[in-house]
């Protein structure tokens, strides 16, 4: 398999598309399509000569220490035409990095102060579908405090924030709700008491 062309297609604030002309590996040309955060200069560095490149953004799994729950978040999401549960989460921003995302989105998104990042269990990049975008996430632990509020969101973002208990949690999962495939990773291993010892 051998990339051999990309083709711009869309260029947006957040989102950009590319065609991409590859080789496979009976060396017929096909092409695929690309959704991606990344412009086309980062792209062709990062295809055609190796750069490395970083997590376009974080979500995290924030456990609230007074109350020994989970936090998590409803959001419409534009493009199911719905609200689901999530978790937490943000694009990293120019001259940021994945402690300062982190702290910054879980304040503007819940109203809630990190304390400590559990850089033990924390990924750096994990790909979220690489069928169809290249976009990668840190998936950041940590825990935090203090009450929760939605005066921090901004005008686009409609976020109601929970604090969930393992009871919540279960019943959550037992009615069919709309969720994101993290939120349900998570929350199931919330549920079987993977996190217990970070509230001793």
């Amino acid at each position: 398999m051998k990339i051999l062309e990309l083709k711009s297609l869309v260029q947006t604030q957040y989102l950009n598309m590319y065609n991409i002309i590859y080789e496979n590996k009976k060396g017929n040309k096909k092409s695929w399509m690309l959704s991606t955060r990344k412009n086309e200069n980062e792209l062709n560095e990062i295809f055609f000569n190796k750069k490395m490149d970083s997590a376009d953004a974080v979500v995290v799994v924030a456990f609230h220490l007074a109350t020994k729950s989970l936090v998590v978040i409803k959001q419409f999401r534009v493009p199911v035409n719905e609200y689901i549960y999530e978790l937490p989460a943000g694009l990293i921003d120019e001259n940021e990095n994945i402690f300062t995302t982190t702290k910054r989105e879980l304040k503007e998104e819940t109203g809630l102060n990190m304390l400590n990042l559990l850089e033990n269990i924390t990924h750096d990049k994990l790909y979220l579908s690489p069928g169809m975008t290249d976009e990668s996430v840190a998936l950041v632990f940590c825990t935090c405090e203090g009450e929760l509020s939605i005066d921090n969101l901004e005008p686009d973002e409609d976020i109601t924030p929970y604090l969930v208990n393992k009871q919540t949690a279960q019943d959550i999962l037992k009615n069919s709700i709309k969720m994101d495939i993290k939120f349900y990773i998570i929350l199931t291993n919330f549920i079987n008491g993977t996190y217990d010892k970070i509230f001793e």
